[in-house]
């Protein structure tokens, strides 16, 4: 589960900052390392992915539908960094990358006999992220720094089924549109190593777009809007 990982996760930064500040408050790690103003890098990142689901008019859904459910569901992201210092506490990052996702709708039905069916159709993505983000950033306390981020991001989907016929399929699917753009909202630690900048960072992501490809079957036709949303945690290295 992804709630496991990301336990093990704060536990590693924990641990390593423990390290970090065990070296004391009198040896600075990377002392220049503000001075330059690019930097590069990448990130390894779980995420936990769900959808912001608007529900169609009464009149739309089926007789017997109670309910929508947002299962989210587990991932990774795979990015590089691009860094650039605008000053002491103000930086510009570029992070092109991959992001695995995967989302699940629990539909509830009810049946004659009282007992509820769900069924749960599940999407699964392939996003080719273009984020673009502030990064403001706290004085250097040893070597330990916190942070906060607010950015935004376009993404293509490379395994959108936008042009499936859903006629040849034995059972409909929920189909999503290829383009999404969302705003993202997060904070970290910063951790100066000997030989590189080490960072833990949470962040949300927010879908601003409909990304709900609506082709008037039962599993689409009672929802009016489908925006993404999901929760990343990374661990970023820059050298």
């Amino acid at each position: 589960m992804f709630s496991q990982r990301a336990a093990l996760l704060v536990f590693a930064w924990m641990f390593l900052g423990g390290m970090v500040l065990g070296q004391g408050m009198g040896r600075k790690n990377l002392a220049a390392f503000d001075t330059k103003q690019y930097h590069f890098g990448f990130a390894l990142s779980g995420n936990s992915a769900g959808f912001r689901v608007n529900m169609a008019q009464l009149d739309s859904l089926s007789g017997n539908l109670l309910g929508i459910e947002n299962k989210p569901q587990s991932g990774f992201n795979l990015a590089m960094i691009a860094s650039w210092n605008f000053n002491k506490y103000l930086r510009v990052r570029f992070l092109p990358g991959l992001s695995f996702q995967d989302r699940a709708l629990v539909y509830n039905f009810s049946e004659p006999d009282g007992s509820i069916t769900p069924v749960t159709r599940r999407t699964e993505s392939v996003y080719l992220d273009f984020p673009l983000a502030v990064k403001f950033r706290t004085e250097r306390v040893g070597n330990i720094a916190a942070y906060g981020l607010i950015g935004a991001k376009i993404s293509k989907d490379m395994q959108s089924q936008e042009d499936v016929n859903q006629a040849l399929l034995e059972e409909y699917l929920l189909i999503l549109d290829s383009r999404n753009q969302s705003f993202d909202l997060g904070a970290g630690i910063d951790i100066f190593l000997p030989f590189f900048k080490f960072s833990i960072e949470g962040k949300y992501e927010i879908g601003r777009a409909n990304v709900l490809f609506q082709d008037n079957n039962a599993f689409a036709n009672p929802i009016e809007s489908l925006r993404t949303r999901s929760f990343i945690l990374s661990l970023c290295f820059e050298g």
